[in-house]
């Protein structure tokens, strides 16, 4: 049992925790917690390394004993060790050292987000667990969001990390792949609502963050701007919440249009 917070993978771990330069120099991050190993496991993803305690529970231990089956280092840690590297207060007994994706832009999109100045991890986790849901094909992330693969965003996203690719790129790269795209801003200060826009043809999202909203860059970017009417006195929705309600209007109005296609056939 390792039981020094000092031992060298132990303060590599503490490093991808803490630090987004960590994590992209070392091309790795961290995932805490038996639903996220298992969604991790479940998506074929070879950690570089896993620790977990002595008090783990029958699922979790089975889940390090499959680890141990791959050929994949395990590591068992006493629990100062495990609070030492948790980014919660109270550790769930298995952490695991995660390669960073390689995903590719598909050619021909038809469905993606853009997130720009999201700042709040859990805003942006919540952000890319409904985009999984909702089957967005890519997740753009230009300068200016928080890291998408920090503890609490990944830990938020509830396992859309192994399912929906994300790219962090640069504007001008983002426009070069959504060209031909319908491009929709959300704008708490104008456009046509959003239930009149038509989200049924190949289409990418803007949302921007929670204080300053969406950048001159997002602005310069979007073909047309939409609204989500709201009867009540709120000046604007959560980020997270306008984001889902603009992608599930987008999901119902692709249903919509299929339905209508399978109808006229």
């Amino acid at each position: 049992m390792l039981t020094s917070p000092k031992n060298s993978r132990i303060q590599h771990i503490r490093k991808l925790q803490r630090s987004a330069r960590a994590r992209r120099q070392a091309g790795a991050f961290i995932v805490e917690g038996v639903r996220l190993v298992e969604e991790a496991l479940a998506a074929n993803w070879q950690p570089e390394l896993v620790i977990y305690t002595q008090d783990l529970n029958t699922r979790g231990k089975a889940n390090v004993d499959k680890f141990r089956s791959l050929g994949i280092p395990v590591l068992l840690v006493d629990m100062a060790v495990m609070r030492s590297v948790s980014d919660t207060q109270t550790p769930q007994g298995i952490l695991a050292v995660l390669p960073l994706p390689t995903w590719e832009v598909s050619a021909g999109l038809t469905f993606a987000l853009v997130l720009d100045g999201v700042r709040d991890p859990g805003n942006l986790g919540t952000l890319l667990r409904t985009a999984s849901a909702a089957g967005v094909e890519a997740v753009f992330l230009p300068p200016g969001n928080v890291d998408a693969f920090s503890p609490k965003v990944v830990r938020a996203a509830m396992g859309a990390h192994f399912k929906l690719p994300i790219f962090t790129m640069e504007w001008e790269n983002i426009r070069a792949h959504l060209a031909g795209l319908n491009i929709f801003l959300a704008d708490s200060a104008g456009g046509q609502p959003h239930f009149r826009a038509r989200f049924d043809a190949p289409l990418a999202i803007i949302i921007g963050g929670e204080a300053a909203g969406a950048g001159k860059s997002a602005q310069n970017l979007a073909t047309s701007r939409v609204h989500i009417p709201m009867p009540g006195d709120a000046e604007s929705l959560n980020a997270a919440v306008a984001g889902a309600v603009l992608m599930f209007e987008a999901v119902r109005q692709r249903a919509s249009e299929l339905n209508a296609e399978e109808i006229s056939a």
